[in-house]
């Protein structure tokens, strides 16, 4: 697979420079560049590599000195990363999936498939699944009864989605990823420890042990359109209603969406965050990295939570949260450099004790 520099200039709807015939087989860092290879020189201090790779062409901020490199060609953007992402999908060389059924899959006769359905080694489609026009099945996934996938989708290898999932076009899941398992959803005879815990705020718990008696998950997951869900990440069902994701939604890997929750559109979700049941979280939130929800939140439009924060009460929308408990992010940073300024205001503190001491003693 190669494209000259005009080829994927005109795809991207960039500018280029230099020697548009250059043909290019795939990209590289600029340190590691073949003279086939494009260069991804997106800041000065990427570009920098170029004298130690072989590049002749490379991708890089608009206004670059790229001679100065001694590069052949240039693709120049305002936003290069950006540019990345038509450039990654021109180049990506998918995981190999082949058309057509393979002869070890478990397709139940109800199931109806799409036109250019691609299904794997060792798949399995429940009965009365519905899977969309030009989508892939990887080795070893499994649809369940009754659920419904869009075009488009690429279900990677050990996927499982459940009975009755309802999932928009384009679905994209890495491997392991689970939509439509039950809900963790318990309850004792009597309040349990945890009940008293919460309504009390940690003053009483309980000295009764008692069993958990499971409730079972009566609704199902909808997803909506362009929705990308991580590896090893799990979306659960609802208890009674449909758990939902709207449209664009990004998960990383090893996600946890609990029980009712609803998530607007285009949110991205980092790796490891947990999101506890019927939480409500807006659209074009950010949840970072180990990011945790408390249950029955609301989360604003716009709101961002930085890397390891825990929400134990609702957030505003546009609000930028950090810490445990999450509070407004000026306010941790505030908070965090009074602390780092503890030790020396305890050495202040003692040496005005002893000089105090000292004045007492001269009396």
């Amino acid at each position: 697979m190669t494209h000259t520099i005009a080829e994927i200039a005109d795809a991207l709807g960039l500018s280029f420079q230099g020697d548009g015939g250059l043909h290019i087989t795939s990209v590289a860092e600029p340190a590691q560049a073949q003279a086939d290879q494009l260069a991804l020189a997106m800041r000065p201090d990427f570009a920098e590599g170029l004298r130690d790779g072989q590049a002749q062409a490379a991708m890089m901020w608009d206004g670059a000195d790229w001679q100065g490199y001694g590069l052949r060609a240039v693709i120049t953007s305002q936003r290069p990363r950006f540019a990345m992402a038509g450039l990654s999908a021109m180049m990506d060389l998918g995981q190999g999936y082949v058309a057509g059924i393979h002869p070890s899959a478990v397709i139940d006769p109800s199931a109806v498939l799409g036109a250019e359905v691609s299904v794997g080694p060792l798949a399995v489609i429940g009965a009365r699944a519905e899977i969309g026009a030009g989508s892939v099945i990887g080795p070893q996934a499994q649809i369940g009864t009754a659920a419904r996938i869009g075009a488009g989708a690429v279900i990677h290898a050990g996927v499982r989605i459940g009975a009755r999932v309802t999932i928009g076009a384009r679905f994209i899941a890495q491997p392991g990823a689970v939509v439509g398992a039950d809900g963790f959803s318990f309850v004792t005879p009597e309040p349990s420890g945890v009940e008293k815990a919460r309504a009390s705020l940690g003053a009483e718990g309980t000295d009764d042990a008692q069993s958990w008696a499971r409730i079972h998950s009566l609704g199902g997951v909808t997803i909506g359109d362009d929705v990308e869900l991580g590896a090893n990440s799990c979306i659960d069902r609802g208890t009674v209603r449909d758990t939902r994701v709207g449209n664009g939604c990004k998960f990383d890997n090893l996600v946890q969406i609990g029980h009712n929750v609803v998530i607007g559109n285009d949110c991205l979700i980092c790796a490891q965050v947990g999101v506890a049941g019927s939480t409500v979280i807006g659209n074009n939130v950010v949840l970072g990295g180990q990011s945790g929800v408390s249950d029955n939140l609301r989360i604003g439009d716009r709101a961002i939570l930085g890397g390891a924060s825990v929400v134990l009460s609702n957030v505003p929308e546009g609000r930028v949260m950090l810490g445990y408990p999450a509070v407004k992010m000026e306010t941790h940073v505030e908070s965090y450099k009074g602390l780092r300024r503890l030790p020396r205001l305890f050495r202040d503190v003692a040496d005005l004790k002893k000089a105090v001491s000292k004045l007492a003693g001269n009396d």
